[in-house]
């Protein structure tokens, strides 16, 4: 990745660099970016703009993270799904954040280690019955499949917004087990629990920002925990059923699976996808196909106070 950011010939990251250039984020969440221990990665990445962002941050990746452990029960080991979150090697599908304002990296909050078992409430996945992973497993199976981050970012009038960063597993994948679909939800759950109070004080001004992997209107998943998500008191959704992502029609089908949701005390200013239609002169940033950057499109909302 470093080589295809620095070379400038890899046709899908130019093309990122250019949707994001056209919409100018102060902060941009990015998820499916390889982690590296240094940064080194991402600081090309950040500088590669005609108007390089100053701050970036990422933390070690659930994603590729070995358990040692048989977890999908096929009889091998070190395979991607048998990671924390699956990952062909350590680091590989993280999270990053960019901003134009400083991060206060000392103040960040990161629940990517919680075990799956101690979420309250939780529902592990069984067959026939039975529990479908070992003792073993629940034992250091971490819920977050890339992580969970509260990151406080400074602003310049104002108290610091704290981005609740994620990216859940899909809720496919799997078998009639459903680990995936019960780990989705539980994924999102733990930010429920967050804003409650559960693990400690909740941030009082913040914007969850990721990939949620679920609609509440279609595709596979507990689509109704995303319906009582974002139904909650503390949060606004300004893009109510709006899709973020073009999967084929014999597929899944264009879905709502990424969002930013802000807390009440921010004011709306304006809300979108990037997703330029045909007669749109953006339209060309987004390839012939449309997929020139892939099928998640860039979500973005305006907050004011």
């Amino acid at each position: 990745m470093l080589r295809d950011i620095q070379n400038g010939e890899a046709s899908q990251i130019i093309a990122i660099q250019k949707i994001i250039a056209r919409n100018a984020p102060d902060i941009l969440v990015l998820t499916d970016f390889d982690y590296d221990l240094d940064g080194i990665a991402l600081a090309a990445f950040a500088a590669s703009f005609a108007d390089p962002y100053p701050h970036i941050f990422a933390l070690p990746s659930n994603a590729g993270l070995a358990t040692g452990l048989d977890l999908n029960a096929n009889g091998r080991l070190g395979e991607a799904r048998d990671a924390h979150g699956y990952g062909r090697f350590a680091g590989d599908g993280g999270m990053a954040i960019l901003s134009r304002f400083p991060i206060l990296a000392g103040q960040v909050t990161d629940y990517s280690e919680v075990l799956w078992k101690d979420l309250p409430d939780a529902t592990l996945p069984q067959l026939a019955g039975a529990p479908f992973l070992s003792a073993a497993a629940m034992d250091q199976l971490r819920l977050s499949s890339t992580g969970h981050w509260i990151v406080p970012v400074a602003l310049p009038d104002g108290p610091p917004i704290s981005v609740m960063a994620f990216d859940a597993t899909p809720p496919v994948f799997d078998g009639p087990e459903d680990m995936n679909g019960l780990r989705n939800r539980d994924e999102l759950r733990l930010w429920e629990i967050v804003l409650e109070g559960g693990f400690g004080p909740a941030p009082d001004s913040f914007v969850i920002a990721g990939n949620a992997n679920l609609d509440p209107r279609g595709g596979d998943g507990y689509r109704q925990a995303m319906t009582d998500f974002l139904a909650l008191a503390s949060l606004q959704d300004p893009l109510p059923d709006l899709p973020t992502a073009d999967w084929p029609d014999d597929g899944p089908g264009d879905l709502r699976v990424s969002y930013v949701l802000p807390s009440r005390d921010w004011q709306i200013v304006g809300a979108g996808v990037f997703w330029p239609g045909p007669d749109d002169p953006d339209r060309a940033l987004l390839g012939e196909d449309g997929l020139a950057a892939g099928p998640h499109r860039l979500v973005w909302v305006d907050i004011g106070r």
